[in-house]
């Protein structure tokens, strides 16, 4: 019985190996092989021809052509500004005399009006003209009490011209009138009312002809420049009315008109600069502020292709174009801001009826570097 039993055991695990090995056997002849790589496409180079690769749509699952097309624009074009100080309406203290700074009255940000004492500078060269000034004057009323024709217009032309070297210093009419006597310090005045938006003068500071104290501005009326598209420069014209708003008022719709358009168009960007007078009631618009402006226009056109058939690499986008029914050829592309979804306006490197591969492009993408032997 023992040795019958051990038989039996044998026997049921040599039945039990048969049986494991025919079934890994039948798993490996059931089992799919697995596809083969796809084949790297060719490159097709010809002179004067731009580089093109092999490529049917059915070598990439998913992959489609679509036509770019041009589409309407609305009546009404729609960008991002700033806003700056109209430089119309900026003025500038500037010295005029080698000397010091003695005392200032004016800080960063304070509202002055002109003809306010801004800041008083020293300077031998105040004294040396107002001396002028006043010896002239006697000298043309002397001349005038002798009664000589010829040396009372000699004298009045002297006073004439020492004035005239005091304004040019920056003396104010209505201290020039004031003089009694010769006085190194004179208080330079503001030339127009406004907000000081540029301090350089601290007190006891050495100065020189030509050196800016302060700049002032004002708000009443301010630019904001904005950027277009030159696709969009047909549509705008000169006095065309915009409307802006701002983040920090967004209920609030500040009215302008189209004052300047660049003459030079930004190469990498393909886009150029328009300045709008803008109105600025309780000068809320502040300098640097950032702006949606809308420009009342006609409308017009634009080329658009889907965002799909778009690939970003290194530092541009790029889009498949066909060439011939088996063979396709990548351009640079320069896109625009588009406020359809899966939309992307073209600038340039397509035209209208090209048929672009959409879809799996990163795909191709990596395809076309393949053909080149590099690495996507």
């Amino acid at each position: 019985m023992i040795r019958l039993s051990i038989r039996t055991s044998a026997a049921a695990a040599l039945a039990l190996a048969a049986l494991a090995l025919g079934g890994c056997e039948g798993s490996t002849t059931g089992r799919a092989a697995p596809a083969p790589p796809p084949a790297i496409p060719q490159l097709i180079r010809q002179a004067g021809e731009p580089e093109m690769m092999e490529f049917r749509p059915g070598t990439v699952p998913g992959v489609a052509l679509t036509e770019v097309k041009t589409v309407e624009l609305p009546g009404v074009l729609e960008t991002t500004g700033q806003v700056t100080f109209d430089d119309r309406r900026v003025s500038s203290i500037v010295s005029r005399v080698q000397g010091r700074i003695e005392q200032t009255r004016v800080s960063l940000w304070d509202n002055v009006r002109r003809g306010e004492q801004i800041v008083a500078l020293y300077s031998p060269d105040f004294m040396t003209a107002e001396a002028e000034y006043l010896q002239a004057q006697a000298t043309a009323k002397v001349s005038g009490n002798s009664g000589v024709s010829g040396g009372v217009n000699l004298a009045e032309a002297l006073v004439t011209a020492a004035r005239r070297k005091l304004e040019l210093l920056g003396m104010d009419d209505g201290d020039i009138a004031a003089m009694r006597a010769p006085a190194p310090v004179v208080w330079m005045r503001a030339p127009i009312s406004g907000t000081v938006v540029e301090n350089k003068a601290v007190r006891g500071a050495a100065v020189n002809p030509g050196d800016v104290l302060y700049s002032l501005g004002t708000l009443q009326d301010v630019w904001i420049t904005a950027d277009i598209y030159e696709d969009d420069l047909a549509r705008v014209k000169l006095g065309q009315t915009m409307d802006a708003i701002t983040t920090a008022f967004p209920d609030e719709v500040f009215h302008g008109t189209v004052e300047r358009i660049s003459p030079n168009i930004d190469p990498g960007t393909h886009t150029l600069q328009i300045r709008c007078e803008v109105l600025n009631p309780g000068l809320k618009l502040k300098p640097q502020m950032l702006a949606r402006v809308r420009i009342t226009t006609r409308p017009g056109e634009a080329l658009v292709v889907p965002q799909d058939a778009l690939v970003f690499d290194t530092d541009a986008y790029y889009a498949f174009v066909q060439s011939g029914s088996d063979r396709i050829e990548r351009r640079k592309v320069v896109i625009a801001s588009w406020s359809e979804k899966g939309v992307a306006r073209v600038i340039s490197g397509l035209k209208p009826g090209d048929r672009v591969v959409t879809g799996q492009t990163l795909q191709v993408n990596a395809l076309w570097h393949e053909a080149h032997g590099e690495s996507s």
